[in-house]
């Protein structure tokens, strides 16, 4: 199971969207592979980056109405939020170099 903080429809624009620090979203559902692989990955980050990036993580399949907001249709998608705006995407599982490398902007 996660360390990230999971995010809902409800909480997604007070958790994500008027957060003070670049929001990394793990959008996840239970039934994928890929996601299970992902998740220590992206806990490692959360550790190493922690008071300079929040790691959190929506199931898409409870959640449906955000998901459909940013167009996810692909799973594993990973994208940081900053400033309310979608500043960076992932999608896939990848290893934790190619992530950071993708991310480095945000994570200091």
């Amino acid at each position: 199971m996660s360390n990230a903080k999971d995010v809902t429809d409800a909480s997604f624009d007070a958790d994500v969207l008027k957060s003070d620090k670049p929001v990394i979203v793990d959008f996840w559902a239970e039934w994928c592979g890929p996601c299970r692989m992902l998740t220590p990955i992206l806990d490692d980050i959360a550790a190493e980056h922690a008071g300079k990036v929040e790691v959190v993580k929506l199931n898409v399949d409870d959640n449906p109405a955000t998901a459909a907001k940013y167009g996810i249709t692909s799973i594993p998608a990973v994208y940081v939020f900053k400033d309310g705006k979608v500043a960076a995407t992932s999608i896939g599982a990848k290893p934790k170099q190619v992530i950071e490398k993708e991310f480095a902007e945000f994570l200091g």
